[in-house]
């Protein structure tokens, strides 16, 4: 089924939509996709919220009666208040079908064991990851409500060969292994799936975490709770023997012990079948041309229940030319996150490259401060290594034309995240 007949579908299926109802108004009838893309509005977080406030608890983008919902799923408030965002049978299962074809992509085949080191709450990924690996076919271990330590030994006890976390928490639990007196050479972990931070497209934060878990292969994610699961990148597959290879070859040991080509390493595919996807000029909502950084717009094609058109994610990519829409380096950052600092642009993606290179460096924090007109940054770093912070102060003068301070502190004095890592203080 092509992707404008799924896009008729929808709009055809979400009529009786309130929300969507008041905005597609005068819109007409959508006989193209280039119809869809010049006349229907884009949607953004400002929308949603304000519908939640005018109708709360849940809003009124509801396609159905509330009878219908059974999946409750909230927002982490990163970007503005939680969303409380809700579900039916339907769509929940269209969003596991999604994480179906993620972990097929990624090498990920039933019956693998695999860990999901993170305490669940009210996030949708938690809970769609988990769900949708089990109805794939594999051994699913909850690491909900345990310590780092409890989890790491889970890990190792039962034999884990995919670890589910952040990139921060991949590092973390690296760390309380060692502290634990573990090491992860006797852990079966060929595999970890990062999401929720750009650092699973940094090849210095990849190849950090890789090194810290014995070769394991790093693979990125991308989704949200307002659209679900979105874009993977591409793993090696087993051979009929058990065998592990790349795309470029086999891997002699049987172990994920180096990285993809990093054309493919840091490239995160949309699944197509599933998303309607744009790139537009942040400022103006213009379409770009391939290659171009702009922000990601996305359209879900299966999620009538909680439907959203045109949707701003905020987020920044670049599209490769050619076949597929594929986002080279991974999402680059958000179009709020950058900040000005005495004339040069920096995101935080790029300075945790930086800091990650450093393998001494084991936990920072960024402090922002204005001081008159001007943005001023300076950074915290865990170290044993007594002139870390002058040689991370030089690599950072040398990868930005500016003088960032840079101070060691004491071990264990900076926070360790399970979550979104929240590192920058502003």
């Amino acid at each position: 089924m092509s992707t404008f007949t799924k896009l008729r579908e929808l709009l055809g299926a979400i009529a009786g939509n309130r929300f969507q109802s008041s905005r597609l108004a005068g819109v007409g009838e959508i006989t193209s996709i280039a119809d869809f893309t010049a006349r229907v509005p884009f949607t953004t977080k400002a929308d949603i919220v304000a519908d939640h406030a005018a109708h709360p608890p849940f809003g009124s983008n509801l396609t159905f009666s509330k009878a219908r919902y059974t999946r409750f799923c909230q927002t982490s408030g990163t970007t503005a208040q939680p969303l409380a965002i809700l579900d039916t049978p339907e769509s929940w299962d269209w969003m596991l079908g999604n994480w179906a074809r993620i972990y097929r992509e990624c090498g990920i085949a039933p019956g693998d064991c695999v860990y999901f080191a993170f305490s669940f709450g009210p996030f949708l990924g938690f809970w769609t990851a988990f769900e949708g690996a089990a109805k794939y076919g594999c051994l699913c271990i909850p690491g909900g409500g345990l310590s780092s330590a409890a989890r790491i030994r889970g890990i190792v006890q039962h034999r884990a060969e995919v670890l589910l976390c952040t990139p921060t928490y991949a590092l973390h639990l690296a760390e309380v292994a060692a502290r634990e007196g573990l090491s992860l050479r006797d852990s079966a972990v060929r595999k970890i799936f990062v999401a929720g931070e750009p650092g699973g497209s940094v090849p210095a934060v990849r190849e950090r975490i890789s090194a810290a878990w014995n070769g394991a292969e790093v693979l990125d994610h991308y989704g949200m709770t307002e659209v679900g699961p979105v874009a993977f990148q591409r793993g090696k597959k087993a051979d009929a023997d058990g065998r592990w290879n790349a795309t470029s070859g086999r891997v002699g040991d049987g172990r994920m012990s180096t990285l993809h080509e990093e054309n493919e390493s840091c490239a995160l595919h949309i699944i197509e079948e599933s998303y309607f996807a744009e790139i537009i000029d942040p400022k103006t909502g213009a379409p770009i041309a391939d290659g171009t950084t702009g922000e990601l717009v996305l359209t879900p094609l299966g999620r009538e229940a909680s439907p959203l058109l045109r949707y701003r994610t905020g987020d920044l990519v670049r599209r490769r030319a050619g076949a597929g829409f594929v986002l080279e380096g991974g999402i680059l950052g958000r179009a709020d996150d950058m900040l000005v600092v005495r004339g040069v642009n920096i995101f935080p993606s790029a300075v945790d490259a930086v800091v990650r290179a450093s393998p001494e460096v084991s936990e920072y924090r960024v402090h922002v401060t204005r001081i008159g007109a001007m943005t001023e940054l300076t950074i915290e770093i865990e170290s044993d290594d007594e002139n870390s912070a002058s040689r991370l102060a030089a690599k950072l003068t040398e990868a930005f034309t500016l003088r960032i301070p840079v101070t060691r502190v004491a071990a264990g004095t900076l926070p360790r995240f399970e979550h979104k890592a929240r590192r920058w203080v502003r």
